[in-house]
């Protein structure tokens, strides 16, 4: 593995990220705007349960909401890098150069890191200052959401790329939307246990139900939730391998059917 190629990946995706407002807006407007929209309401729900409610809402809902975004920054830091390729009509380029499947990885996970870490800490601190947010009550029980959380994101972001490379550009919407099809079943702002059962059962194999049904029982019964955390982890595992399989394939059927150069078309 050449880190030289994977240095190049992160710095050609920062320069685009400095020079694009677009992205720039991205990154911080959507989380700014959703963690007022939230603490207005958490706001607004505490008072209507009174001083002497047990439930923080502040906690619980800015909480979800800061690691719902972490993870949403995790997945599209991976397939909205591959689309600036193809917007930019630099995917033969990108296939033509020296970059094995691995430094290519690489180097969309590691601008997925400082993209996610950017956006969480400014979340953090906008929710510290208007919300008296404490996060960092979670102390270092926080670790094994940040993984599990990136490793998932990195998971559905490979399946994005291997369907844009199968079906091309009109499927970039994914890149976007898949987030939004986990979020009623990942438990984010409300228990799992109030999904009817049969929902109940699908969620149980989304490792961010675990994270989020983990986090809850953390400020809940303050300890660690082994069992959520050893679900979450298997359940990336596997989920890992698959969408690296399914990228790996997807590359395999695009190159042997020329729908790479499709992309430089549609």
């Amino acid at each position: 593995m050449n880190f030289l190629h994977i240095y190049g990946i992160f710095l050609r995706n920062i320069i685009l990220i400095r020079r694009s407002v677009s992205r720039m807006f991205g990154l911080f407007f959507f989380s700014t705007f959703e963690l007022f929209l939230w603490g207005f309401m958490t706001l607004w729900l505490r008072d209507l349960a009174g001083e002497d409610a047990r439930v923080n809402f502040v906690f619980l809902l800015l909480t979800g909401l800061i690691f719902w975004h972490l993870f949403i920054r995790a997945q599209q830091s991976f397939s909205i890098s591959f689309l600036e390729d193809v917007w930019s009509r630099n995917i033969m380029n990108f296939f033509a150069a020296p970059v094995t499947k691995k430094e290519f990885i690489a180097g969309l996970a590691l601008i997925s890191i400082m993209q996610g870490f950017l956006s969480f800490f400014y979340i953090t601190l906008l929710a510290t200052l208007f919300y008296a947010l404490d996060i960092w009550t979670l102390g270092f029980y926080v670790i094994p959401f940040f993984v599990n959380i990136f490793v998932f994101g990195w998971a559905l972001g490979l399946i994005a790329i291997g369907l844009l490379l199968r079906f091309g550009p009109s499927f970039e919407i994914l890149a976007f939307f898949i987030p939004m099809v986990f979020l009623p079943f990942s438990a984010v702002y409300y228990p799992v246990a109030v999904l009817p059962d049969s929902i109940q059962h699908i969620a149980f194999f989304l490792p961010t139900m675990h994270l989020f049904e983990g986090m809850r029982a953390i400020f809940a019964q303050e300890a660690f939730p082994l069992a959520h955390a050893l679900w979450a982890t298997g359940l990336n595992v596997v989920y890992f391998i698959l969408g690296l399989a399914f990228f790996v394939w997807m590359i395999h059927v695009a190159r042997k059917k020329g729908l790479i150069a499709r992309l430089l078309q549609d």
